[in-house]
């Protein structure tokens, strides 16, 4: 289980990639803004993995607010009353939410547990990547360069 921000959640969904996330999570939480920031631009059909749920500490939502937008700083701090880690690629909130100890992983994280566990092959997730770039999704060179790599080495 895990919980997630809106920005792989909404790559996913528009290169009709939503199963990367069931291949590894059984349930995948996300509290409200962050379905509000995914559902914004077009009306969605969560699958049944996906599970919309409420943020509890509202005081302490004002001042992670302060820091980070709505979706990430609820998706932080769900994941902390939840105990679970965050699917989060935003660079600011990995290192907020990796300071509350939360583990964090990001999209090619995601991408590279898929092709080990043989669900995904590595040309299937180079294409992704590549569609994922033209649709204006972000990714470091640094970090795409190492990924790369990781992906020959397997």
């Amino acid at each position: 289980m895990i919980v997630s921000d809106s920005s792989i959640l909404i790559i996913l969904f528009d290169l009709g990639k939503i199963d990367y996330l069931s291949n590894i999570f059984q349930k995948v939480y996300i509290p409200k803004a962050v379905y509000k920031e995914i559902t914004h631009k077009k009306e969605l059909n969560l699958p049944s993995f996906i599970e919309v749920t409420q943020i509890k500490d509202e005081k302490e939502l004002e001042i992670i607010k302060m820091l980070l937008d709505d979706g990430e700083s609820e998706a932080i701090l769900l994941a902390n009353e939840l105990k679970k880690p965050l699917l989060i690629d935003e660079k600011k909130g990995r290192k907020i939410a990796k300071n509350r100890d939360i583990k964090v992983m990001g999209l090619l994280g995601l991408l590279l547990l898929n092709y080990k566990k043989g669900y995904v092959k590595k040309d299937e997730i180079l294409l992704f990547l590549k569609d994922a770039l033209n649709s204006g999704y972000r990714i470091s060179k640094n970090l795409l360069k190492n990924f790369k790599k990781e992906l020959k080495c397997y």
